[in-house]
């Protein structure tokens, strides 16, 4: 995984300084979005790889279901990934994508797991606190996770605040145990 990161970089970098000079990071984003989810679809991951498969008839088949509501030089990008036998890194690519825009924005994706429902009000305050730790702008997302038994886990960026009831009982336990 670490590798898929490495690897990606200088893709991702590049992406985005093609997106910042035309001024379309949203719509590069969505692109990478689209072609990741192409490259994800099972049928198609079985044939990445597949040395039966030309690699320029798989980057052609990638644009052609990508279709006509991506950026032009799309074609090009997955043709360069093809012929280097990197089409798998899309999803990669577009993750770092998404950091390096959220950066250019001044903006930080927030997502957080919490054991049950967060109210509204609840929602705003967490995100007023996190725009005043990261003096950034905030994108917040929740969702439930039925295996956390209760509190919540915060994920910004590289940064993992876990406050569930599970990591403070293994905090509980390694402190009685050492």
């Amino acid at each position: 995984m670490a590798e898929e990161r490495t690897l990606a970089r200088p893709y991702a970098q590049a992406t985005f300084e093609l997106a910042s000079e035309a001024g379309d990071l949203a719509g590069w984003h969505e692109t990478l979005e689209r072609l990741s989810a192409i490259v994800t679809n099972e049928d198609v991951s079985r044939l990445l790889g597949n040395p039966l498969v030309d690699d320029s008839q798989m980057a052609n088949a990638i644009i052609d279901v990508a279709g006509e509501g991506v950026v032009p030089q799309t074609g090009s990008l997955v043709k360069v990934l093809a012929d280097n036998g990197r089409l798998r890194l899309l999803p990669a690519i577009c993750e770092q994508f998404a950091v390096l825009r959220a950066a250019a924005e001044n903006r930080i994706d927030v997502e957080i797991s919490a054991a049950s429902e967060i109210a509204e009000a609840q929602q705003e305050a967490l995100a007023k606190a996190l725009k005043k730790r990261f003096n950034r702008e905030i994108s917040l997302s929740v969702s439930v996770d039925p295996e956390l038994i209760g509190g919540a886990i915060v994920r910004a960026g590289d940064m993992v605040i876990d406050n569930s009831v599970r990591a403070q009982l293994e905090r509980l336990d390694h402190s009685v145990t050492h």
